[in-house]
């Protein structure tokens, strides 16, 4: 009788230390936009939700299910490629501090013929202050599912557990898988090897499509945490939706009668698996009973990478302009939404941090938001001398607008060629200019990006879809923009493209 009276209360003592603290999931999908969804995230001139062409196509239930729960923002930045976004959310650090500017290629530094050397090509290293490190010193159990992407082969960022998670399921250096397939063994023994998924041998020679796997395995390991007693950290980071463009047989069937190419089909079979997967954890949530003391943040980590049309142009993210890689705001809006699991506002957790439900929020806000909003929000400090340049997303996640908060953004891109190449984006307000270090230097596909122009200058407010380029009719606000570029990139210490000579930086320049 005496045992069971312990083993009785060692479970209530555990679901009570599990209570304590708030669990937090960020739900990270690779490569994927703002219009890559049926929730429409863009608003009409009165702020209401407006459908576009793309919203029809892509069919997400369950991200319609948690924005049903919580808030989604429409104008919502992340760096333009995948590495910088990624670091940016485990830092707190816009990517001209941090300096990880580019995408890792995991086995050769990838600056660019006039890259900076200084660039942060390693990744982050075992002694950089991370979110999952001060959240594992407070007693959360820390868990990554999926792709890492952090640091190259050979180096420390390799390996997520390096950086402070417990448990790394799946992450490693690179960033698109070897395949999508179990019956391809995820990549291990094909000719895209050197991209094969790790930790996932049990699925090997299964038609477990890899989106499916990811899932199971994140959810045992939220699983195990509960039954420990212990509060968790989900970084769930799915490979999806980044090519190949493998079709997820499970949703094909839904896209064959569209008018839409082939891989723009496998493109959207990717899409509805990651929100299969959105909502099987859902599911499990409610099932082990923590769903209201769950807080999620759901995100992309770039633009989409729609394979429909060219990326300087209005096609892939509809009606934005541009893609992934690309200057334009197609490259670097991404959906966001914030919920709690399940909405109770009696539970003392979602008292202390209020979510609007069914809102939209048009504030900017961008990735290195993130981290001081998770941290703030479980009573977690930050070391005194790690710079966060992210500001918390509290009172926007109420709904109202934060008029403490300056809305501006800086997206550095000092390398090519790829997409865009060695450019620098300044947001302020209304206002977003755009300065090419480079502009005759051909991106991916030989297009020359800007004519031999230096600048472009763009107001959002009036002209959403940047299609009225304003830098030569309003050369004031032009250079007020620069200014502000210039300043920001000083003080986050960035480095710059380089001259023919491979070190001369090649800082803007005042119009």
């Amino acid at each position: 009788m005496k045992l069971h009276a312990l083993i009785a209360g060692a479970i209530l003592l555990s679901a009570a230390v599990q209570a304590q603290k708030p669990n937090v999931v960020v739900f990270l999908v690779d490569d994927m936009g703002v219009m890559d969804t049926s929730v429409p995230f863009l608003t009409d001139d009165a702020g209401k939700p407006k459908r576009y062409p793309l919203n029809d196509f892509f069919r997400t239930p369950n991200m319609e299910r948690l924005t049903a729960r919580g808030i989604r923002f429409n104008n919502f930045c992340a760096m333009s490629v995948c590495s910088p976004t990624r670091i940016a959310i485990l830092t707190g650090q816009n990517a001209a501090r941090h300096r990880t500017t580019n995408w890792i290629n995991p086995d050769k530094d990838n600056a660019g013929p006039q890259g900076p050397p200084q660039w942060n090509w390693q990744g982050l290293k075992k002694g950089n202050v991370t979110l999952p490190r001060l959240l594992q010193a407070a007693g959360y159990r820390t868990i990554h599912v999926g792709k890492g992407h952090f640091g190259a082969r050979e180096f420390e960022g390799a390996d997520p557990s390096n950086l402070g998670f417990d448990v790394n399921v799946a992450g490693h250096c690179f960033g698109a898988p070897g395949s999508y397939y179990g019956k391809d063994n995820y990549g291990h023994g094909t000719k895209r090897a050197q991209a094969a998924v790790p930790h996932l041998e049990k699925y090997h020679g299964t038609e477990t499509f890899l989106t499916e796997a990811l899932t199971i395995e994140a959810n045992a390991r939220v699983s195990d945490a509960v039954k420990a007693g212990k509060p968790f950290f989900l970084y769930m980071s799915h490979y999806a939706v980044h090519s190949p463009f493998q079709s997820d047989p499970r949703f094909a069937a839904h896209y064959k009668n569209s008018d839409k190419p082939e891989q723009a089909q496998a493109f959207a079979t990717l899409i509805e698996g990651m929100d299969k997967s959105l909502g099987d954890l859902l599911d499990h949530l409610d099932r082990l009973g923590v769903a209201e003391n769950t807080l999620i943040f759901f995100l992309g980590d770039n633009g989409s990478d729609a394979p429909l049309g060219h990326q300087h142009e209005v096609a892939c993210a509809a009606p934005l302009r541009g893609k992934k890689g690309a200057h334009y705001e197609g490259g670097m809006r991404v959906p966001f939404i914030a919920a709690w699991a399940k909405p109770n506002t009696a539970n003392p957790h979602q008292k202390r941090l209020p979510i609007a439900i069914g809102a939209i929020q048009s504030q900017q806000a961008a990735v290195q938001d993130l981290f001081p909003t998770i941290l703030g929000f479980t009573g977690v400090k930050t070391p005194a001398k790690h710079i966060v340049d992210g500001a918390k997303l509290n009172a926007l996640l109420t709904g109202k607008r934060d008029r403490s908060r300056k809305e501006q953004f800086l997206m550095h891109y000092p390398h090519g060629p790829h997409r865009s190449n060695y450019f620098t984006v300044w947001r302020d307000g209304d206002w977003k200019v755009i300065y090419h270090a480079l502009p005759d230097v051909p991106t991916h596909g030989n297009c020359i990006q800007s004519a031999g122009k230096h600048y472009q200058l763009f107001n959002l407010k009036e002209d959403p879809f940047e299609q009225n380029d304003l830098a030569a009719s309003r050369p004031d606000q032009l250079r007020r923009m620069m200014q502000g570029l210039i300043a920001a990139l000083e003080k986050h210490n960035a480095v710059y493209p380089v001259a023919t000579d491979g070190t001369t930086p090649l800082k803007p320049k005042l119009p």
